[in-house]
């Protein structure tokens, strides 16, 4: 798939994976729902789920075997990409890709804060937008992303196999 059917699919996700409210047990299902696809799987991922504000509030946070401390800082720089553009990481990754423009240089932004690379997805909340991002790291990029958007699709009962990302070829 083109980056721009990706960007356009992307944009689909954001608009159509919204939560009717979002609370502290919302965060802890959704944590666990990777969390168990993760193991189920047997991926070594970091999950990071977080309510914007100054500062930010972790609401759920695990490392599964296999990680290590630098996945904690990727997940960290990737929600940082989601709370400055609302958009997930992945998107703002792949419109650099199509400018062929690096993300320091476009936004004037230090990468040791920011990473535009997929597993950052916005939180959006019906009537009150963009609450938090749920993110994760382990795994390549555009997998990140999807198992993120399955992960939403089976929260918020929508079918994941109309909003997943096809597999590169």
């Amino acid at each position: 798939m083109a980056i721009p059917e990706d960007l356009a699919l992307i944009a689909r996700q954001e608009a159509e994976l919204i939560f009717p409210g979002f609370d502290y047990d919302t965060a802890w299902h959704l944590g666990l729902t990777l969390r168990e696809l993760a193991l189920s799987r047997n991926l070594s991922l970091v999950i990071d789920i977080r309510r914007f504000g100054q500062p930010h509030q972790p609401l759920f946070y695990t490392a599964l075997p296999g990680t290590t401390p630098d996945s904690a800082r990727w997940v960290q720089r990737k929600s940082n990409v989601v709370a400055r553009f609302h958009r997930s990481s992945y998107a703002i990754g792949l419109t650099l890709q199509q400018s062929g423009r690096a993300f320091a240089e476009r936004y004037g932004l230090p990468d040791a804060e920011y990473a535009a690379h997929g597993g950052g997805f916005p939180l959006s909340v019906a009537s009150a937008g963009i609450v938090g991002s749920v993110t994760i790291s382990g795994l390549p990029q555009r997998d990140d992303h999807n198992l993120v958007v399955e992960a939403l699709c089976l929260m918020l009962h929508q079918n994941y196999d109309s909003l997943r990302l096809p597999a590169l070829l």
